[in-house]
């Protein structure tokens, strides 16, 4: 009877757990237990995730071993992908190692560098011996016939391999919700991209151009017909809910600047890039090695002056500047060689607004600095200088020779340069209480509720030529960095005309604890002999209280 009552209970547990079992496999819920609520996907994020109804794989590249740090990346954006995955099963992913067995690493760092995904050496220092290592921080999201590349790792100039991984960290939730975002959500909103006052050529606006192709639809704009038909162009330009200038040089007609004006007063969208000085970096290589920087008049001042900024004529020299690279030699034999140029600051970021938050330095040529005046917009600045920073006015010459001089630190005392700033709220018509150029429908003296955004260089959006083909934005062709100028208006057009709450994910912090590497060197062989005392002197003790208390115990019985 006995035996059979102990089957019974036997069988009844079995027959629990298989129930337990069953239950947790149609219910079953996951607990995030930071205190930064990393693994807890955003509203925004689950709205993007949501969408996909169809099979979606994710390739990572980042299986095998890695350094503490970087496996710290690996580890979490495989939790992170878990994490989508249990939200929406229709999303796959799988972890890849490019480097198996037998392949050959300089081929298959080709082929990445062939498909823009530019792999990371790293420096590992192991038992106090330095060793560099390859790895390929990138993902690949699939979605029916469309791929997108997702980089897992932020570069930062000067960061180190613990800010790196800490800094991506925090980034994994807006890289995946982009690239999900670019293959399942439908394109709505227009951007006007401007024509017809001088601005970029074509060909230095391609890889923008196309970068935002994935999320809107861009088309460019002129405003000629604006004598002929002010009312049909001011109507056509509506239909676009942000317009980009990119680095005019023509001055625009009162005609044209109010047609502006009343777009943006009935709510339109704008992110400028003006230059109030004209000078070219390539204007510099002739025969005498200097050329004259003089102000430019866009005849665009009083409109800026009324929506809350200034922007001087005079030119911003920094310490903290990316470099001029110089060519020597003919054929085989040419070297370039990078030269200090205060004229192109690598900007920094005075807060963590979202379009600024973790990106890497953005790169100026010849910026101005914009002066803010008082009104009730809310302005922020994105961008500045370096303290180390002085201004310059113009007309002036600017020669090579510079470049074999050194500078007087001491005379860089203007402090940090706001060269963007993002303008929000209500603007005042630049025409209240002036005669308009030409009548149209209800012309408004103040806008609805909108936003702009003013960058005080035009070579910001300002891709780089190689034999005819575009490059990267922000990518130096001479010493490989790429820097933050893609990212930065990215993020700027977003902001702008988010509709996906992506921007907002971008302001998600994440704190990662790190092992103090140097510490742990010192300190290994201390740790190691605790590590293995410890337990044995545990195991002692339990063996040494266990004969006691038994010997104990017999003797009373």
């Amino acid at each position: 009877m006995k035996h059979l009552l102990k089957y019974k209970y036997f069988l009844f547990l079995i027959l629990a757990l298989v129930v337990i079992n069953l239950i947790a496999s149609q219910f079953h819920h996951r607990f995030d237990l930071t205190g930064d609520n990393r693994y807890t996907l955003s509203p925004a994020a689950k709205e993007i995730i949501g969408k996909v109804e169809a099979p979606l794989i994710i390739d990572v590249f980042m299986k095998g071993s890695f350094p503490p740090e970087f496996r710290r990346l690996q580890n979490e954006t495989r939790q992170f992908l878990e994490e989508v995955v249990s939200y929406n099963p229709n999303i796959k992913f799988n972890f890849i190692n490019p480097l198996a067995e037998g392949d050959d690493a300089n081929a298959i760092a080709e082929e990445f560098y062939s498909l823009g995904m530019t792999p990371a050496r790293l420096s590992v220092m192991e038992n106090g011996k330095a060793s560099e290592m390859l790895i390929f921080p990138w993902a690949l999201a699939n979605f029916n016939d469309e791929t997108v590349k997702i980089p897992l790792l932020k570069n930062k100039l000067g960061a180190t391999d613990e800010e790196r991984v800490n800094n991506s960290v925090q980034q994994l939730e807006y890289s995946f919700a982009d690239a999900i975002s670019r293959l399942v959500r439908e394109r709505k909103k227009k951007i006007a991209v401007m024509r017809g006052n001088g601005e970029l050529a074509n060909a230095n606006l391609v890889d923008f151009i196309q970068t935002i192709q994935q999320y809107y639809f861009v088309a460019p704009f002129t405003l000629d017909a604006t004598s002929v038909n002010p009312q049909k162009t001011l109507n056509d330009l509506k239909e676009y809910d942000l317009i980009i200038e990119a680095k005019p040089t023509q001055a625009y007609s009162e005609e044209e600047k109010f047609l502006l004006d009343q777009y943006l007063m009935q709510g339109g969208k704008a992110l400028w890039l003006i230059d109030h000085v004209a000078i070219e970096t390539d204007s510099l290589f002739n025969a005498r090695g200097s050329a004259f920087a003089i102000p430019r008049d866009l005849n665009l001042g009083d409109m800026f002056f009324s929506y809350g900024i200034r922007m001087n004529p005079v030119l911003v020299n920094d310490i903290y500047s990316a470099p001029l690279i110089l060519a020597t030699g003919r054929g085989n034999e040419t070297k370039f060689t990078p030269y200090p140029w205060f004229y192109s600051p690598l900007t920094s970021s005075p807060n963590s607004h979202p379009i600024i938050n973790n990106i890497e330095a953005v790169k100026f040529e010849w910026a101005n600095p914009i002066e803010l005046l008082k009104t009730n917009l809310r302005k922020t600045v994105l961008l500045t200088s370096s303290p180390r920073s002085k201004l310059e006015g113009t007309p002036r010459e600017i020669s090579l020779e510079i470049l074999g001089s050194k500078p007087d630190i001491s005379s860089y005392t203007s402090g940090e340069q706001p060269l963007a700033v993002l303008l929000e709220g209500t603007f005042k018509s630049a025409y209240k209480n002036r005669i308009k150029p030409f009548e149209i429908e209800k012309p408004l003296d103040s806008s609805e509720t909108t936003q702009m955004i003013v960058i005080s260089d035009g070579d910001v959006i300002k891709n780089q030529v190689q034999k005819g083909e575009p490059l990267e934005l922000g990518f130096e062709r001479y010493t490989g960095t790429t820097y933050g100028n893609k990212e930065f208006l990215l993020n700027a057009v977003n902001y702008l005309l988010d509709d996906s709450g992506l921007i907002d994910i971008r302001s998600k912090e994440v704190n990662i604890a790190f092992l103090n590497t140097e510490k742990a060197i010192a300190e290994r062989e201390k740790w190691q002999l605790i590590n293995l005392a410890i337990p044995v002197l545990i195991l002692l003790m339990a063996a040494f209280g266990f004969k006691y208390f038994r010997k104990k115990r017999y003797q009373k019985n």
